[in-house]
């Protein structure tokens, strides 16, 4: 499918996609906000019904799909994959942000919550914290394309991958904590009965965030640039023939 492109316009069309798609993901949600939220998403927010969550968390699901395959489609090996997936999905949700602010004027700040996902479990968080995270995934998938578009190889040592997948652990945990917290009062008849698994999945009508984890999240993003830094600048190796973004 990349036959005939060479690496700088991969990144452009990958990246081409994933703005359409943020535009995507803003225009569904416009159009949930008039339907559930006409005043505004502020919490506590009104609970979606049964289908409509069943359809949100299968759409979730399918974007996610959506930017694997194209990250599959544009790289020829795991790291270029991974590397495109990484890009790939810091843009989307950067673009998705930037439209709904246009569409809508929401966010109002970098520090207003969001419902960020529902898979596995409802993560939550002030704008701010995905939109570092973001930025953070574009810098190494960028890092990486770039050095095995010139020819470099970048090494991911048993250390690299354990700093980069600490940190990705620590920012995840950072962004379930505050529903988490939330929902663990939940009685022991309610999870046998089912109804704390659902709580899980959708947002309680009486959810009104209170404090984000910013030390844990924090954290992982110090080993995620500490996983960066040493795959560039410690792990990094000259390669004569490294397998090009386009072959």
């Amino acid at each position: 499918m990349t036959r005939g492109l060479n690496w700088k316009a991969i990144i452009f069309w990958v990246a081409l996609y994933s703005i359409a798609m943020g535009f995507l993901e803003s225009a569904v949600v416009v159009y949930l906000r008039n339907i559930y939220y006409p005043y505004g998403f502020d919490f506590p927010l009104s609970p979606l019904d049964s289908s409509d969550t069943l359809v949100e968390l299968i759409r979730e699901a399918a974007t996610m799909v959506m930017l694997a395959t194209v990250s599959i489609i544009a790289g020829k090996n795991f790291t270029q994959r991974l590397a495109f997936f990484l890009l790939s999905f810091a843009i989307w949700d950067l673009t998705y942000y930037l439209f709904l602010y246009l569409l809508i004027g929401w966010p109002q700040s970098a520090l207003t919550w969001d419902i960020l996902f529902l898979i596995p479990v409802v993560w939550t968080g002030p704008v701010l914290a995905p939109v570092i995270v973001s930025f953070s995934m574009i810098f190494i998938g960028l890092m990486v394309l770039i050095s095995e578009g010139i020819g470099e190889k970048l090494n991911f040592s048993i250390l690299t991958w354990a700093l980069l997948i600490t940190g990705a652990v620590f920012i995840f945990f950072s962004f379930i904590w505050d529903y988490m917290t939330f929902i663990r009062n939940v009685p022991l008849t309610g999870i046998v009965l089912g109804t704390a698994k659902k709580t899980m999945f959708t947002i309680h009508p009486d959810y009104i965030p209170q404090w984000f984890n910013w030390p844990v999240f924090v954290a992982g993003e110090l080993f995620v640039i500490g996983s960066t830094l040493n795959m560039a600048y410690k792990g990094r190796k000259r390669t004569k023939k490294a397998p090009a973004i386009n072959n």
